[in-house]
């Protein structure tokens, strides 16, 4: 049986609010073992939410799952477009009526009249409680096989009536005897058609299943197993991740929500090492994510941003003749901002950075995107490497793609010896 989800909201398509629902939605479908092959977002018209639901019906969809558009106001559409689809009268129904009265007390405030819009229903329908606000949901059948289930859209209230009550009432409709688990493999320092090339031979597998992705400089692959339990579905994709990561070595760094800046944090933990790091173009970006992650203060002693050059020569040590023959983005000078900010913050390891990350570039030999890297080692010995990261690029990715190469540089000496 086959799920759709219809977010309505004009406000979605005019890009005013991000569609969080929809994601949170296909999450918990695959809890439940339940497909899901298709998500649309419609305005607040009744014709067209009528059009969504033709759409949805000869494709064969048994259930409907709508968000947005059951509040109080004229615009907030979606069961009475329902309604009339089915041919169905609205009916009040006083036990919401009841509770949203009750509510507004709660508040110290008296329900409007508008209000009592929240408590039509086609006849029939079963009500989906809201335990925080005033807009409730329906479980309703108006046909055979076919289920439709109504949520407001804001995302706490959804999120709380789809656990409260939609999850049991599927669930004892026979849903979640089977379910979807999956791992999210991450990979960074390999194009996506490189990788996938490499393991094309596991994309036309049917339990599990292997399917690539690619965002922001990293490259995943989601496999995916159905089964009676997680233990069963762990069980069946173990051998597939345990292939992918022999051929990926390196490139791969961790699974689901474990980022880069983690895992350099927990080999740092381990061998009971610091880090600190230098930064021209990426301007506090590379500290950013390492900080992100809890407990950071155990290895990450702090950085210096040294924009100017005057910075780099000053605080950094870094020798103005190397800044005059060769300028300031150069591995040269990447080198002595790693070794100078390692000795300067007394750590294990130094990180340097400085590149050109645009608009625009005041030296032709060195276009946008051009950026160098640099890591200083215990040990003092220190690498470089000259990364393009290409001009058409913006700004922002540029200064994204440096301070994740820099942490990935780091993973890879950490757990390797060399980059």
């Amino acid at each position: 049986m086959a799920a759709e989800i219809i977010c309505v909201g004009t406000e979605i398509l005019l890009g005013d609010i991000v569609n969080s629902n929809s994601q949170y939605l296909a999450q918990e479908f695959a809890k439940l073992g339940i497909a899901h092959y298709f998500q649309s977002v419609v305005g607040d018209n009744i014709a067209r939410i009528h059009s969504l639901l033709d759409v949805a019906r000869q494709r064969g969809s048994e259930i409907l799952v709508f968000t947005g558009g059951l509040g109080p106001t004229p615009d907030d559409l979606t069961t009475e477009a329902i309604a009339s689809y089915f041919h169905m009268p609205l009916v009040e129904r006083p036990e919401i009526i009841a509770d949203i009265t009750t509510k507004f007390a709660n508040r110290g405030r008296a329900m409007t009249a508008n209000n009592r819009k929240q408590a039509l229903l086609p006849e029939g329908a079963m009500i989906l409680p809201n335990p925080t606000g005033t807009a409730p949901g329906m479980i309703w059948q108006p046909v055979e096989n076919l289920t439709i289930l109504t949520f407001p859209g804001v995302p706490s209230e959804m999120k709380r009536m789809w656990q409260d009550t939609a999850v049991p009432y599927l669930q004892a409709q026979g849903y979640g005897q089977t379910i979807i688990h999956s791992e999210m493999m991450r990979f960074w320092g390999i194009g996506e058609s490189t990788l996938a090339a490499k393991v094309n031979h596991l994309f036309n597998r049917s339990n599990p299943t292997v399917a690539p992705y690619a965002s922001k400089g990293e490259v995943k692959l989601r496999v995916a197993a159905r089964a009676n339990s997680i233990t069963e579905a762990k069980r069946l994709i173990e051998p597939v991740v345990a292939e992918i990561k022999a051929i990926a070595g390196l490139d791969y760094f961790g699974s689901d929500q474990t980022t880069l800046a983690q895992v350099v944090g927990d080999l740092l933990r381990k061998k009971q090492q610091t880090l600190s790091v230098a930064e021209s173009c990426t301007g506090g970006g590379l500290g950013a994510l390492i900080t992100t992650v809890s407990g950071s203060s155990d290895y990450f002693i702090g950085g210096i941003t040294a924009y100017a050059n005057v910075v780099k020569t000053n605080v950094l040590g870094v020798n103005p003749q190397d800044l005059q023959a060769q300028g300031a983005v150069s591995e040269k000078v990447a080198e002595q901002m790693a070794l100078g900010v390692k000795t300067r913050l007394n750590t294990d390891w130094g990180v340097g950075v400085t590149g050109i990350a645009g608009p625009r570039s005041d030296d032709s030999a060195k276009p946008v995107g051009l950026v160098c890297l640099a890591w200083a080692a215990p040990d003092n010995q220190v690498y470089s490497h000259t990364h393009r990261y290409g001009t058409d690029r913006d700004r922002d990715f540029i200064r994204y793609l440096s301070a994740c190469d820099a942490l990935d540089g780091l993973r890879r000496w950490l757990m390797n010896g060399k980059i």
